[in-house]
């Protein structure tokens, strides 16, 4: 089984900072995409940002300039850096990591995280 663990969240006034943090434990052989979703009730999950192992980086237009996703390869972690941060930022976010389970396995399954709260407000 593999684990996708979620820290950093909580209440924070705009502007920000505020940062989060995801390991990926348990069966890993590799870990190729990661990367970061957001979700409030009645919407869609939508991306935040995404990271490659070759550092390829994907995100939303609404969090560039704001927003850094990084990673540790070593450590399975990847990070989301937040920035001037505004209310519409308020979310529920989710780490969301492509793993391979083990040498047998040829491709690689996708994982969520638990998700963890941000909130900005004043």
């Amino acid at each position: 089984q593999v684990q996708l663990v979620e820290s950093g969240g909580g209440m924070v006034q705009p502007v920000g900072p505020l940062r989060l943090s995801c390991a990926a434990s348990g069966s890993v052989y590799s870990v190729n995409k990661m990367g970061w979703f957001r979700q409030i009730p009645r919407k869609e999950r939508e991306l935040v940002a995404s990271i490659t192992t070759s550092g390829t980086i994907n995100s939303a237009d609404s969090v560039k300039g704001r927003f850094t996703i990084s990673r540790d390869s070593a450590k399975n972690t990847v990070y989301l850096q937040m920035n001037s941060l505004k209310p519409e930022d308020t979310d529920v976010y989710y780490c969301n990591v492509e793993v391979r389970v083990s040498i047998r396995r040829l491709s690689y399954d996708e994982f969520w995280g638990q998700g963890t709260l941000v909130t900005v407000s004043s």
